[in-house]
């Protein structure tokens, strides 16, 4: 877990729709309600909705896809991304079936080979926030769907001065979504490699 509490607004702010997080979009409605069809409580339509991203859309790094996505639609239709992307398709797939989420970044990396923003997803069950990577799993890699202790790829290492970003987020943060947007070849893209710590505050 991360070493100070997340920073949310009330829930109710991580259930709309918005041009990236497309949770009222007829195909994300589709694949929502398939996967609510096979797991009727909240928990089990959480971890399949996290499993079939993490599993069913390529990370765009590891397959070598230079494609961009940004949209939770564009990533479902092309089934490829980078973290921040497929953490917007989860995020629009939890909230269509009413279930809080939202976005939370890492700053990942160390002093000698610089450092990068990663994203991360936050879903709000039984009574608090549980932060999910959906970015897919590889050699070294194993991230799970946990609501007790966090299964995330990689766990900060503050003494290399790697961070978690205590903000959840209810869209994804400017500079992800500027980074993404000015590319054409997302593996030349410049990724962000920090965000403001006024991230101790929430963001709209």
């Amino acid at each position: 877990m991360p070493t100070s509490p997340m920073i949310a607004r009330a829930t109710s702010g991580y259930l709309g729709a918005d041009e990236i997080l497309q949770s009222s979009h007829p195909a994300i409605a589709a694949l929502a309600q398939e996967l609510r069809g096979q797991h009727a409580n909240d928990p089990d339509f959480a971890r399949a909705a996290f499993e079939w991203v993490r599993d069913e859309v390529a990370h765009s790094f590891d397959v070598q896809d230079s494609r961009v996505t940004l949209t939770a639609t564009e990533v479902l239709d092309q089934r490829v991304g980078l973290c921040y992307a497929k953490s917007h398709l989860l995020v629009a797939l939890l909230r269509n079936q009413g279930i809080p989420a939202g976005l939370c970044y890492q700053r990942l990396g160390g002093p000698a080979e610089g450092y990068v923003v990663h994203g991360l997803v936050a879903l709000h069950l039984d009574g608090d926030w549980h932060r999910q990577d959906p970015r897919g799993n590889k050699p070294g890699v194993d991230a799970q769907f946990s609501l007790g202790v966090e299964r995330l790829a990689w766990p900060v290492d503050e003494t290399r001065g790697e961070l978690d970003y205590q903000v959840i987020y209810e869209s994804p943060a400017a500079e992800v979504v500027d980074a993404l947007r000015m590319a054409d070849d997302i593996l030349r893209c410049a990724l962000p490699a920090e965000l403001p710590v006024s991230s101790s505050r929430c963001q709209t």
